[in-house]
């Protein structure tokens, strides 16, 4: 699946004020590693956002969103939001809100 580059534009403007981001192609799309650490993706049709798997149940309920289904599994803390419901900056905003205060605390991942 190849990214939506404007959803990644908009993605980049949201982060730009942040020193450590890196582009990584994964995931069927192209990831913002925030210093180090998977923080949401740009994907054809919508964004994918890592979040505190303890507000995952309080905000499933959102327009556009959905768990994320890995393997058949359901991974609690990674959720996606389709593209019609972040067509504007407030809405995109509020999720890279909530991946950016879980990218705060999450420890980064072993290499």
């Amino acid at each position: 699946m190849a990214f939506n580059e404007k959803l990644a534009n908009r993605i980049r403007v949201g982060l730009s004020h942040l020193p450590k981001v890196e582009e990584k192609k994964m995931f069927g799309g192209l990831a913002f590693m925030v210093d180090n650490k998977m923080c949401i993706t740009a994907g054809a049709d919508r964004i994918m956002c890592r979040i505190d798997s303890a507000i995952h149940e309080d905000v499933i309920n959102r327009k556009g969103c959905s768990t994320v289904i890995m393997r058949g599994r359901e991974c609690k803390g990674y959720v996606h939001v389709n593209e019609e419901s972040i067509k504007n900056k407030k809405d995109l905003d509020y999720w890279m809100e909530l991946a950016l205060d879980y990218n705060k605390i999450v420890k980064a991942s072993k290499k």
